[in-house]
């Protein structure tokens, strides 16, 4: 098992981490120990950008663009 040390954390986030702790019976270790498991211990599922994106929108109404007018592509040159 692995340790970590923290440094200069703000004395009103210590009291808080204490009181919090008191109120689930835990010591101020373990219960740095069970938020750190609750944050970071359950993978994140997989989002694509696309997902991202519609999702970022998705709250507002999301919006709808103008079609895209498109022409033939240019022949290809002859390089001789």
């Amino acid at each position: 098992m692995g340790s970590i040390t923290i440094r200069n954390l703000d004395d009103d986030v210590k009291r808080r981490l204490r009181v919090r702790a008191a109120e689930h019976g835990r010591s101020m270790e373990e219960e740095v120990r069970e938020i750190l498991r609750q944050v970071v211990g359950r993978p994140l599922p997989a989002r694509n950008l696309g997902q991202q994106v519609h999702d970022r929108f998705a709250a507002i109404g999301g919006f709808d663009l103008p079609p895209v007018t498109r022409t033939a592509p240019r022949a290809v040159p002859e390089l001789e």
